[in-house]
């Protein structure tokens, strides 16, 4: 099991497994991350458990269709369970790892609104936007 937690420890949970991790470098994510992209692990809920603290977790909607997850008690960010192609996902922010979670992250989205003083200096394909394949019913501008 792969273990993580928020910043105070309130919130803790496990993952069997990562599905994929990837960069996004979109203003929305780069705003809430307060650096030049957000790392997200995608995990299925099948391979997620909250060990305690489920109850802590606050939300934040921002409109269209945008939700985020942070600790009611530090602030920090926090597991979220969407609906994404008429299937549920987590979305796990990689700083909550408190163990390798045995993944990399294999691609750059967003790289279109990026931070202009982000530089990327990796192999890794990288989109102007959403992945092919893989953009929500709502498109958001970024």
């Amino acid at each position: 099991m792969i273990r993580g937690s928020c910043f105070c420890g309130g919130i803790v949970f496990e993952v069997g497994k990562v599905m994929f991790m990837r960069y996004c470098h979109c203003s929305r994510c780069r705003k809430e991350s307060g650096s030049a992209f957000g790392t997200v692990a995608v995990v299925q809920p099948s391979e997620f458990r909250f060990v305690k603290g489920e109850d802590l977790v606050r939300f934040y909607d921002y409109p269209p269709d945008g939700r985020r997850a942070f600790c009611g008690v530090c602030g920090s960010k926090a597991p979220l369970q969407l609906k994404f192609q008429d299937r549920h996902i987590f979305l796990i922010h990689a700083g909550l790892f408190d163990d390798d979670p045995g993944v990399r992250p294999m691609l750059h989205m967003f790289v279109g609104s990026k931070a202009p003083w982000c530089e990327i200096n990796d192999n890794l394909p990288q989109y102007e936007k959403w992945v092919p394949g893989f953009e929500p019913p709502q498109h958001r501008d970024s």
